[in-house]
């Protein structure tokens, strides 16, 4: 089986995400909030755009990206809080997926901040690896840890705007429903979103990468002198000889 880069396949990917996005564009629930919500959207699709020549991602990675927009861009439209997939679920199967679950609210924006961690550590990961040069234990814990970082502070933009605009706007783009652990529980979702895709990851490595172990070991191996006071140290001196 081979694997090959197709530049291509970005470009039409994005070009379906465009039309995706147009047709959930079409009378959103709350206009407002459907334009709050895509800000970021734009912001992180321009970024895209413009880092496209200079440092392309994998496939892979875009594919993950695009995965992500689409289901947030389903929020967008309804509203976090307001999706109807449980209605959606009923009129394929006969029941609601609340009910079969025993859930008493919404639970989309939990899916999709999980899928923020699950589809997002990996390209977070593969920029790591080709430009910090992370090996080892550090290629899984880094992306970890960051998309962690990411998660609050969107958390923290939520509770700005919410505290900005007030009113049933900052309601709708919050989208506690009513509990005051959401912001807590919506990070961990994310968290766990990618530890899971990091497990995958690290598995899938482990069965094809033979060395695998000694990257682990030769990643978390201590390097070089103590820093701070003997850091500072060093620089003085040398700082001195070259007077």
């Amino acid at each position: 089986m081979k694997f090959v880069y197709d530049p291509r396949y970005p470009r039409w990917l994005l070009g379906v995400y465009v039309a995706w996005w147009l047709a959930w564009a079409i009378r959103p629930w709350v206009f407002t909030d459907w334009v709050l919500e895509h800000v970021l959207t734009v912001l992180w699709v321009g970024f895209l755009i413009l880092t496209f020549r200079r440092f392309p991602l994998s496939n892979i990675s875009y594919t993950l990206i695009f995965i992500h927009l689409c289901l947030h861009t389903i929020g967008a439209h309804y509203t976090y809080a307001l999706v109807p997939y449980d209605a959606w679920f009923q009129s394929l199967f006969g029941t609601g997926l609340n009910d079969l679950l025993g859930f008493e609210r919404n639970h989309y924006d939990r899916l999709v901040h999980f899928s923020f961690g699950l589809l997002l550590a990996y390209p977070i990961r593969e920029v790591f690896l080709r430009i910090a040069g992370a090996k080892g234990f550090w290629g899984y814990y880094l992306p970890v840890d960051l998309t962690m970082s990411f998660s609050m502070l969107y958390e923290l933009v939520e509770w700005g705007a919410a505290r900005l605009f007030g009113g049933e706007l900052g309601q709708a783009y919050l989208g506690t429903q009513g509990d005051v652990w959401d912001a807590h529980k919506d990070m961990a979702m994310a968290t766990l979103g990618a530890v899971t895709s990091m497990s995958v990851v690290a598995l899938i490595n482990w069965k094809f990468n033979r060395r695998f172990g000694e990257e682990w070991r030769e990643s978390l191996a201590i390097k070089g002198k103590p820093l701070g006071e003997v850091k500072l140290r060093e620089m003085i001196e040398e700082r001195d000889r070259e007077k």
